[in-house]
Order: C-alpha cells, then sequence, then structure tokens
C-alpha cells in the first residue's frame, strides 16, 4: 500500500474524531429540516463544482427515496436547472444564480442548505441574504473556518478540515444522517 493512500486514510480518521464536536449541529439542522417538511414545506439546495453534486444529492433522495419506501418529499436542487443558471448568470451575474431561484421558490419556513466547503462562495452568500428577507431557514454545509459565511446562518455544521476532500466526505455523512432522521418518521 502506497504511504499516499495510508495518509489520506488517517487524514480522513482524524477529520471524523475531531468532526464528532458538530453532531449536535448535525442533530439540530436535521430536526428543522424534519419539522419544515412534516408542516408541508420545501428543502432547497445549492453549491458549487462538486458541492452542487452534494446538494443535488440531499435533494434527489427526498424525492426519490433513501432506503424506505415513504411519501415523496418536496427537495429542490437550485444547482441543476442549466436554463435557468445560465439565464440568470448572463442577465444578472453569476453571484445571483441561486438567489433568484429563492426570490422564485422560497416560501416562509422551507429550508436551503448552502454547500460551499470555503464558505466563501459569493453566489451562496448571496442565497443565504436572499432566505433572510424571505424567512426562509438556512443550513450551511462548510469546512476550514466557515469563511465570510460563518455566522449567517440558522444552522452551521463547519467541518474540521482545511483539506476539500475531507470536508465534502464529512458533508456526504451529513445528508445521510439528515435522512435517516427523515426517514424514520411517519410521512
Amino acid at each position: 500500500m502506497s504511504s499516499k493512500l495510508k495518509d489520506q486514510l488517517q487524514e480522513l480518521a482524524a477529520t471524523v474524531a475531531d468532526f464528532e464536536a458538530c453532531l449536535p449541529a448535525v442533530e439540530a439542522s436535521g430536526q428543522a429540516i424534519v419539522s419544515a417538511l412534516k408542516a408541508g414545506n420545501k428543502l432547497m439546495s445549492a453549491g458549487n463544482g462538486g458541492s452542487a453534486t452534494d446538494a443535488l444529492h440531499v435533494a434527489e433522495e427526498l424525492t426519490g427515496r433513501y432506503k424506505a419506501d415513504r411519501a415523496a418529499l418536496p427537495g429542490l436542487c437550485l444547482s441543476a436547472d442549466i436554463s435557468a443558471l445560465t439565464c440568470i448568470a448572463n442577465d444578472y451575474g453569476f453571484e445571483s444564480i441561486f438567489s433568484r431561484q429563492i426570490e422564485a421558490f422560497g416560501k416562509p419556513g422551507d429550508i436551503f442548505v448552502g454547500f460551499t466547503t470555503s464558505g466563501n462562495s459569493d453566489n451562496i452568500l448571496k442565497a443565504f441574504e436572499a432566505c433572510k428577507r424571505l424567512g426562509v431557514i438556512t443550513v450551511l454545509l462548510s469546512g476550514k473556518d466557515g469563511g465570510k459565511a460563518r455566522g449567517l446562518c440558522d444552522h452551521e455544521i463547519i467541518v474540521p478540515s482545511q483539506t476539500t476532500a475531507r470536508i465534502q466526505e464529512l458533508h456526504t455523512f451529513v445528508l445521510h444522517q439528515w435522512l435517516e432522521m427523515v426517514e424514520a418518521e411517519q410521512w
């Protein structure tokens, strides 16, 4: 086994150990998601690059299923509609691609999950601002020091790592835990 592979695994194990301090935030944000969905609200999510994939993952598991057969739940990934993204970017700028969609679809009591490993993505920051204006509950999934997004959201989960891959690996853990909480409910 290569030393690089072993180093990566050891880094992941150390990040997981440090992440234990974030578990109360994972549970609290998961409870907020369950409450919002139970009240008939929706979850919206967004991210850039690999984080867009994480945002799509949580949304598709709600409308489809994670493990159990249950009612379809409203999950909307704002990173997924290429025509909306390119239209908004062309007309308003890339920093507005998510906030414009939140203005169109967001209602008080909905939840928006912003995935940004650095916490500094302008389009996610602007989306959080739009959520605050509209009464949409905000959840930050970040890493490093949380960046500019730290302190802006109702719920924050900041993975204690400087490595994007480790941050995204723990983001997947978080969204899976949320789905476990959702599917533990009666729908």
